[in-house]
């Protein structure tokens, strides 16, 4: 449902669409400016409300009152498969910290999953049809549209990591990419050199700024990245055991990995086992997460704790406060801590 999204048929009224073309931004971002969210940056808003006065458009106030209802539901739409999901201790943890933080209001928390197309358009299709007051987004890849559609719409949306679409979509995040640099410049402060990281996927903004905090140490140190010492884990374990065993074989000097997460570390793990490589007296590995895979794995990993169920709370009460009429305030970034154990 997308209110003002069509030009009616017959009249010359301005659209939603017409004012984003004048003022050069996105609908979300001129629906965001109409429905006086206070985070757009002032000279995007000043933007808009000039646009708004060059077309004439109007609100369609009758449209608008559709999505206004309450259904005291929240939605959390994790748009990863169900097998990964289940493989990776993020997800539930950051759905514990979403509970704990609705039960303290009237609502309920729905468990909402797309992987395919298919899944994709029937699930826009229900949070667009009135069925809940908002939704929190997890795991988005690229330049994912659906929290611009929702927020066209005037459906509340909070981003779980920074988006890669639109950076004016309310969010929070963990840091990322000081995690990651605090974790190499561990290993540095260590006496290794020769270090090799296997990195998340780079169509989302968590694998981005790990492999960015990655090169920051390495820079601070005067050490230039090779890229023969970057390998792509994927988002699992046994693709991080391949790029683990590519890596020995491209660098057999290497002293050291940083892997993006816990699961992909355990595959590394596995890897430098098989290769006859003991950690940590020939390679140091450090991951990245805490989870509960971290202190029993053999020997036990050195990671950067990311406080997963925090930032499940405070999606919930970013999107508490849009549902309210309140003031957002984002981004949220919440900080991290390396914890250190016997892999390094």
């Amino acid at each position: 449902m997308s209110v003002d999204h069509e030009r009616p048929t017959g009249t010359d009224r301005p659209t939603l669409n017409d004012v984003a073309a004048v003022a050069g931004v996105s609908a979300a971002t001129v629906s965001r400016v109409i429905n006086g969210y206070p985070h757009v940056r002032p000279q995007v808003r000043a933007a808009v409300q000039n646009a708004i006065r060059q077309t004439g458009y109007t609100p369609n106030n009758a449209a608008r009152s559709l999505v206004t209802r309450r259904t005291d539901t929240i939605a959390l739409v994790v748009s990863e498969s169900e097998s990964h999901i289940s493989a990776e201790p993020f997800f539930a943890a950051l759905t514990r910290g979403a509970s704990r933080a609705i039960s303290a209001t009237d609502r309920h928390l729905m468990l909402l999953m797309a992987h395919s197309a298919e899944e994709r358009e029937r699930l826009e299709r229900y949070l667009l049809g009135g069925h809940v007051d908002g939704a929190v987004l997890v795991s988005l890849h690229g330049l994912d549209p659906l929290p611009g559609t929702l927020l066209t719409a005037g459906v509340p949306v909070a981003v779980a990591g920074r988006p890669l679409g639109d950076p004016d979509v309310p969010y929070a995040d963990v840091d990322n990419r000081g995690g990651a640099e605090q974790a190499v410049a561990h290993l540095l402060a260590t006496g290794r050199r020769q270090i090799a990281t296997i990195t998340a996927r780079q169509d989302m903004s968590s694998g981005i700024d790990r492999l960015r905090g990655f090169r920051d140490a390495l820079q601070a140190a005067g050490i230039r990245p090779l890229l023969p010492l970057i390998a792509d884990g994927g988002m699992g374990q046994e693709e991080a055991q391949q790029a683990m065993a590519g890596l020995l074989e491209t660098m057999p000097d290497l002293d050291a990995v940083f892997v993006a997460s816990d699961v992909m570390a355990l595959g590394a793990l596995h890897a430098l086992r098989e290769a006859g490589a003991p950690v940590p007296d020939d390679v140091a590995v450090v991951g990245f997460d805490d989870s509960v895979l971290a202190a029993h794995t053999d020997p036990p990993l050195t990671t950067v704790r990311q406080p997963v169920e925090e930032l499940g709370g405070a999606l919930v009460q970013l999107l508490d406060a849009q549902i309210q009429g309140k003031a957002v305030e984002s981004p949220v970034i919440l900080p991290t801590e390396l914890v250190i154990r016997a892999s390094t």
